[in-house]
């Protein structure tokens, strides 16, 4: 090989070098900005918000009071549906009881939470299981609609917990009942920065825990209780 020939070839050589660098560059700050973009987006992704329609009852999941009891009375004063249903959650009643210690649910004080916001008692109703969890949620509320006769249903929960609700709810139940899943958007969970306080960061992880566990199946159930 003459050195001309040498030299061209070392020359294409450092090109290729070159340009294959520059393709590695361009992976590795296209990969850093997508997972900036999924960490940025990933409060909001959680959030389902379906149009309401109108339906046999509105359910109130346990947790994040007074916001969840606060939204479904406004959804029943808007005559989404005639009456609202309570999950009752695992709680230590029976074992403060033993101490001589009151304890008041918190199904209760979503009770009067809606009293307070103009729903009548009569249409109220705690369902009668103790649940642990959204899993029991959800095959609870579906099992006491079918006893009802009841076909459709309007799910109130926390903005980060709607698309949870709405996997699991796919998942277990069939298509002859109808779920609109609707957040309470007196909830102050910040969709778009829900990395800067531990109540929101800790939800996100939970979030996608639950959703990782509701795609893989249910390997994790929930405690006895």
């Amino acid at each position: 090989m003459t050195e001309i020939e040498a030299d061209g070839t070392d020359s294409s050589k450092s090109r290729v070098a070159a340009f294959l660098k520059f393709v590695g560059l361009l992976i590795f700050f296209g990969a850093v900005g997508l997972a900036a973009t999924g960490f940025y987006a990933a409060g909001r992704w959680l959030i389902l918000d379906e149009p309401l329609s109108r339906a046999d009852v509105i359910v109130v999941l346990s947790g994040s009071m007074p916001y969840r009891a606060e939204e479904a009375a406004n959804v029943f004063r808007m005559g989404y549906a005639p009456e609202v249903w309570l999950t009752r959650a695992e709680s230590p009643a029976s074992e403060l009881e033993q101490m001589g210690i009151h304890y008041v649910s918190d199904e209760e004080y979503d009770r009067a939470v809606l009293i307070h916001k103009g729903v009548p008692d009569q249409a109220i109703r705690v369902l009668p299981e103790t649940i642990v969890d959204t899993l029991q949620e959800v095959d609870e509320i579906a099992r006491e609609m079918r006893r009802d006769g009841k076909t459709s249903v309007i799910i109130v929960t926390s903005p980060e917990h709607t698309r949870r609700v709405k996997t699991i709810w796919r998942k277990r139940i069939d298509d002859s009942l109808r779920l609109y899943v609707h957040p309470a958007p007196q909830d102050p969970f910040d969709k778009d920065h829900w990395w800067r306080n531990t109540r929101d960061a800790f939800a996100v992880a939970r979030e996608y825990m639950g959703l990782i566990n509701a795609w893989a199946g249910f390997p994790v159930q929930p405690h006895s209780h």
